[in-house]
């Protein structure tokens, strides 16, 4: 990040032009940066076969299984990434995602399917080098759910790209859909290239966090492996809860975003390719508003069990949504809607305060790219073996939608079940937490940032 520009020394004048600028820049990053992972799911990979296997659910699988080794590279390569090289890393992960694209474009089958594996390798450690310009900040909850509100919008627009882009190749260039579908995800990507050069530029602006910053929020630095084992063995319990019910919430948001047009035509919506946008937007707008107000409570334990209030909240409305679908017959696009908010509430919550806070709290030496990419690790471990599962057992005619909307609506019950649970278990053991290290220390944080503990 950069202190000496006239632009950062601008930005430092104001502080709402700083935060600001911040949302922006990250929100105009990730958005695009889903422009180039996620468009392919717009389409329905029907013209070809795969064994006896549907197409779609082994393309997504495989780009998935690709994004999960991202994750779990990210897990030592985030933490300890300098602020130096963000900028740099994003811009060649982005390249060689585009470049896979291409690959998927031309390669013959099976071939391609390597290539939708390669395009999700290098994606997954995208989002762990924007959170980098923002955490630590007394903003940060925010900052982050400004950032997080374009995974939300991103989904929805990338099909809606997706399917326009179908309906030129097939209508004005007169392709086969089966060639169209192949090189709609790289020509989606092609568009937001000088987009995402440009709001990269603008992460590079954003000045450091200021001294009020890190007396309210620690200091953020580069982890050892040190520093990342003494984090894992003293949350213990406490981080395994947040990263089952995490692991709960990326499961079933992946599924209603991968398969959000299988999804809708089960629920018997003939779908438009705007949907999509009009669903999103309205969810985003919710989590936005309910994640961010988070910055206005300046007590850390406070702020952490609102967070937890707000992830035990989005799962009581998936429940309800459930419950009065059966009972009342809800519209597809409220249902979809209110699916949405119930599955964002806690993942973005887990995104934006529970880890922020917590590194707050106890002022441990580290960051939260290291715990976030530790759940999600965890949490696309579960995707993968659903995706392979449901390909296992799935059939060369393709996605059924009736089917698959069954299996999700029984996996959406009884994970919103389990996660209530570990929200409660979680809760305990924060202020078991707290209560030992305020015991054993008579202050927060027996280890500070800043030093070698």
């Amino acid at each position: 990040m950069s202190s000496s520009s006239p632009v950062s020394q601008w930005l430092e004048k104001s502080a709402f032009r700083l935060n600001a600028w911040a949302m922006f820049a990250a929100f105009a990053t990730y958005f695009c940066m889903y422009m180039f992972r996620k468009p392919f799911t717009a389409a329905s990979y029907q013209g070809e076969t795969i064994a006896d296997w549907d197409q779609k659910s082994v393309l997504v699988g495989t780009q998935v299984l690709g994004y999960l080794i991202s994750k779990l590279i990210g897990v030592k390569v985030i933490s300890q990434m300098r602020p130096s090289h963000r900028a740099a890393g994003i811009l060649i992960l982005i390249a060689i995602a585009e470049g896979a694209l291409l690959l998927f474009s031309v390669l013959p089958s099976p071939w391609h399917i390597v290539a939708i594996g390669l395009n999700g390798l290098p994606l997954g450690m995208v989002f762990g080098l924007v959170l980098g310009f923002l955490e630590g900040r007394r903003m940060t909850e925010a900052l982050t759910a400004g950032l997080c509100t374009s995974f939300i919008l991103a989904g929805g627009f990338s099909k809606t790209v997706g399917q326009y882009l179908l309906e030129f190749l097939q209508n004005q260039l007169q392709l086969q859909p089966a060639v169209a579908e192949r090189w709609m995800p790289f020509l989606a990507g092609a568009l937001f290239i000088v987009p995402i050069c440009f709001s990269v530029w603008m992460l590079t602006q954003i000045p450091a966090p200021n001294l009020a910053d890190m007396q309210q929020r620690s200091q953020r630095v580069p982890m050892t492996g040190e520093d990342r084992m003494h984090m894992l063995s003293k949350y213990g319990i406490t981080l395994l809860s947040i990263a089952i019910v995490y692991f709960v919430a990326t499961i079933l948001r992946s599924l209603r975003d991968d398969f959000a047009p299988e999804i809708l035509a089960g629920l018997s919506k003939d779908v438009r390719p705007g949907d999509f946008t009009t669903i999103e937007l309205q969810v985003a707008l919710l989590v936005l508003i309910v994640n961010g107000a988070s910055v206005w409570i300046r007590d850390n334990l406070y702020a952490l069990y609102a967070s937890l209030a707000v992830s035990a909240a989005g799962f009581a409305i998936i429940l309800m949504a459930l419950r009065m679908r059966e009972d009342m017959g809800f519209s597809p696009i409220v249902f979809m809607t209110l699916l949405g908010a119930g599955l964002y509430l806690p993942y973005v919550a887990i995104h934006t305060t529970v880890f922020e806070r917590l590194i707050a709290l106890t002022r441990d030496r580290g960051n939260i790219g290291f715990l976030m990419y530790v759940v999600d690790s965890i949490g696309y471990v579960g995707y993968v073996g659903v995706m392979f599962f449901r390909t296992g057992a799935s059939t060369r005619g393709g996605v059924n939608p009736e089917l698959f909307l069954n299996q999700f609506l029984r996996f959406c019950w009884w994970g919103s079940l389990v996660s209530l649970a570990f929200v409660l278990i979680a809760s305990v053991f924060i202020k078991r937490l707290r209560q030992n290290q305020t015991e054993s220390s008579g202050a927060v944080g027996s280890r500070p940032s800043g030093t070698e503990g």
